[in-house]
């Protein structure tokens, strides 16, 4: 009984075994089969989506859309341009903390994975499983970067598998540090940054390198949901995440727990931040971004080429401080309108200023503030971004209300006259605390400064506040230049037998009108009339009825020929007698460069503001070829032109000495002899004219002339050095009066006069040696006629060796007729 018994136990047991082999075997076989049918599957769809997918070559050479920059002559960026906010950093530049922070907040095992972390992606399932909702997510760096690089991100399964296989590729040709620097590259964070250094700008206003942890921490948090975790959008949230990836950094040993503390607790300080710049130059760059237009095309703002202006940083931010001290002050003069606006603050506690005062932006170097409180002769206040400060009476004392027909009220005797709480207002503040109250100016102003060397504009201001009003006057603005224009009218007179001596009668003229119009009947500035004058004084005191006789001896055409040379388009002059008042309209770019022939001694140089461009391999595409002056080329240009071999003239601008081509050197368009004249008589416009504000400099080389027109409409003042020439036009848009007596030396010589006392600091003095073909003789200062040397009341004069006046006995003689030499008063 026992025998069979076991008989039965063993073939059950054996039966027992070998149907668990058979489904084991089954089981087994079922999971090859669908391993290589998954296996067969992959490879179907790797086939079929290979062409889909980015070539290798495309993946080693991608290329970024990168913005386009804007730089000084010296390197120092000025903007960039472009719809994607993008800084491109290498690996080595990305700070440890940023690189931690990310891999505590994306992917903590990216070092450890082959691309695909399959342990992430169970923890991912588990934890999503016990909390009930999606929390974790399982894509790695690599796949991020591969996504944001290569595909697209739609969710469908055709996508998803072109992402596993574009992520192998990138794990088998790229190192970890090269995926994990692209991927810090391209990642998108919100607010058109794209890229940690973009990231870094945009929400804290900083460089990469300066993020502290918990800037760090916040940034990182941002990619998992730009929309969501954005921290300008919605601070309470991104200080969540924020507390998430401090806590995985502390987690990870990347900081210890008391960093991670003390970050959790830091406010949330990001808050909207233009692109960084360290010269502010808006006009320029705009200009350099339309000249790129024009060369390569729209793409090219996109495709991180690089231009190099010929702006100097320096001498830039000069000029946008003269600029706009100059318009307050102006403004300043014709009263006070009145708050920006006003808002109730509550009685008790300490609201958000920054939060009231957060629609008014800074314009120009006005900050807007709201008045916190008011007492006797002093304000109180809150400015934007920067805190409380103190404004006191001298800072409140010119806020006359403005009255009708440009009048103004009577003297404030205290503060409570002009604000109350809950004003907001302008104000320019020191940044010591301290600040005074301004306004909006209504005027605009324009300055553009270049070297007449070669043309280079050195710095351009083309209105108080680019990002208000884009309209460029330096280049677009066509305004009637005034008794700015004279000098090149006395110009053409020396070269057709005037002198400085020459004597003309400044008095009344009456132009009979044709029956249509009525008589013209021109006046000085200043309503009076002087009787004889000398060439010299008229120029010097801005006598329009003499250069009208000046131009009406020397004849209309003849006079447009002529200033025709410095540049000024002959059909843009009218063609009557209104030209000697400066009747063309111009802009202060073609009235600088026209200035720029008298201070280079009498040749034309064509304005210019780029140097060079390069593309984003740092090749240059592009650069400038101006002519230069060459004064050991005898005669300039066209006599260069008939040289065999190459002028042997120092090119210092790129690297290495080089010869100058022919086609390189500027022409000469007016003669040495009258260039030095007629900047001898500019110079006694500051000296003793006009321009006589501008002695405070303290120099003896600088020249220049005002400008006033009718009403007055436009104030000019055009000045020169011998390496630099600056021109200032202040006025109104829609035009219409400044204001009496608001003429240029008012208005617009004080900005030359700001501007240049800082852009010839520490700059010695240089004069131009008299060219040969002058004579200097002593004359009458009442005829212009010789007188000898023991006459104690002759001047000394500068003439042309051909254009000699006659001596005062031969006059008495009457020695022939009148002529541009003769010291008779023409007309």
């Amino acid at each position: 009984m026992q025998a069979p018994l076991r008989e039965r136990k063993r073939r059950k047991l054996v039966f027992v075994k070998w149907n668990y082999i058979r489904v084991v075997a089954a089981l087994a076989g079922c999971v090859m089969l669908v391993t290589l049918l998954g296996a067969y599957a992959l490879a179907c769809s790797y086939v079929y989506l290979v062409p889909s997918l980015p070539p290798l070559d495309a993946m080693r050479n991608v290329e970024l859309q990168v913005p386009l920059r804007i730089y000084t002559r010296t390197g120092s960026l000025i903007a960039q341009i472009g719809e994607q906010r993008r800084i491109p950093v290498t690996y080595e530049q990305i700070p440890e903390v940023v690189k931690h922070a990310f891999l505590a907040a994306e992917d903590e095992r990216f070092f450890e994975h082959h691309g695909i972390d399959y342990f992430g992606v169970v923890r991912a399932v588990v934890i999503d499983v016990v909390s009930g909702e999606k929390t974790q997510g399982a894509s790695t760096i690599t796949m991020q970067a591969a996504r944001n690089m290569f595909l697209n991100f739609d969710k469908t399964a055709r996508r998803k598998l072109q992402e596993t296989f574009v992520t192998y590729r990138m794990e088998h040709e790229f190192t970890k540090q090269e995926i994990f620097g692209l991927y810090l590259n391209v990642i998108f964070f919100g607010q058109r940054a794209y890229g940690v250094a973009a990231a870094a700008e945009a929400f804290f206003g900083k460089p990469l390198d300066k993020l502290d942890v918990a800037e760090a921490a916040t940034i990182a948090g941002v990619p998992k949901a730009p929309s969501k975790y954005n921290p300008i959008v919605d601070p309470e949230l991104a200080t969540q995440r924020r507390g998430y990836v401090l806590r995985r950094m502390r987690e990870l040993g990347f900081i210890d727990a008391a960093t991670a503390e003390a970050a959790s607790k830091e406010p949330m300080q990001a808050r909207a931040h233009a692109p960084l710049f360290d010269v502010e130059a808006p006009y320029v760059a705009e200009m350099a971004r339309l000249e790129l237009r024009q060369r390569f095309g729209a793409s090219a703002e996109s495709a991180g080429y690089k231009v190099y202006t010929t702006i100097d940083g320096r001498l830039q931010a000069d000029a946008n401080r003269a600029v706009r001290i100059g318009l307050i002050e102006y403004d300043r003069r014709h009263g006070w309108r009145g708050p920006a606006g006003h808002i109730d603050l509550p009685a008790h506690g300490e609201p958000d200023f920054d939060d009231l005062v957060d629609e008014y932006a800074s314009i120009g170097n006005l900050a807007p503030a709201i008045v916190q409180s008011v007492e006797g002769k002093s304000v109180h206040a809150y400015v934007k971004t920067l805190g409380p400060v103190q404004i006191e009476w001298e800072g409140l004392s010119w806020a006359r209300k403005e009255g009708r027909n440009d009048t103004l009220g009577p003297v404030p005797q205290n503060a409570a006259q002009l604000l109350a709480r809950g004003d907001i207002i302008y104000v320019v503040a020191d940044g010591s605390g301290h600040a005074q109250l301004g306004q909006i100016p209504e005027a605009q102003g324009a300055l553009v400064a270049l070297d007449p060397n070669d043309g280079s504009i050195v710095s351009l201001v083309g209105g108080f506040d680019y990002f208000t009003n884009k309209y460029n006057r330096v280049t677009q603005a066509r305004r009637l230049p005034g008794s700015g224009f004279k000098p090149f009218l006395y110009s053409a007179a020396l070269e057709h037998g005037f002198t400085p001596a020459t004597t003309l009668l400044d008095a009344p003229i009456v132009l009979e009108g044709n029956g249509v119009e009525e008589a013209w009947r021109p006046k000085n500035y200043e309503h009076a009339f002087g009787g004889p004058t000398r060439l010299r004084d008229a120029l010097v005191h801005s006598r329009n009825l003499v250069s009208i006789r000046v131009l009406k001896a020397i004849g209309i055409q003849t006079a447009i020929d002529y200033i025709s040379r410095f540049g000024f388009d002959p059909r843009s002059m009218p063609h009557d007698l209104t030209l000697a008042l400066g009747t063309l309209e111009t802009t202060p770019l073609e009235v600088a460069a026209g200035y720029a022939v008298f201070a280079n001694g009498g040749y034309r140089v064509a304005p210019y503001f780029i140097d060079r461009i390069e593309d984003a391999s740092g090749a240059v595409v592009w650069r400038a070829t101006p002519r230069r002056v060459c004064e050991q080329c005898a005669g300039g240009s066209d006599d260069a032109r008939a040289a065999d071999t190459p002028l042997q003239v120092s090119d210092t601008s790129r690297g290495a000495p080089q010869p100058l081509k022919p086609e390189e050197v500027a022409p000469r368009v007016i003669s040495a002899q009258n260039a030095y004249v007629m900047d001898d008589m500019m110079a006694d416009v500051i000296k003793r004219g006009t321009g006589v504000r501008a002695r405070s400099l303290g120099r003896s080389d600088i020249a220049g002339k005002t400008g006033t027109t009718n009403g007055p409409t436009d104030t000019w003042f055009n000045g020169f050095t011998r390496n630099l020439v600056a021109t200032v036009w202040v006025g109104f848009d829609q035009e219409r009066p400044l204001g009496e007596r608001e003429e240029g030396s008012l208005t617009a010589l004080p900005i030359w006069i700001q501007f240049m006392r800082e852009a010839l600091k520490g700059v010695p003095e240089q004069h131009r040696s008299m060219p040969a073909g002058l004579v200097t003789l002593r004359i009458s200062p009442e005829t212009g006629a010789l007188v000898g040397a023991e006459n104690p009341d002759g001047v000394p004069e500068i003439f042309m060796a051909d254009h000699l006046p006659v001596a005062a006995d031969a006059e008495a003689g009457n020695q022939g007729p009148a002529g541009p030499a003769s010291s008779e008063p023409i007309f």
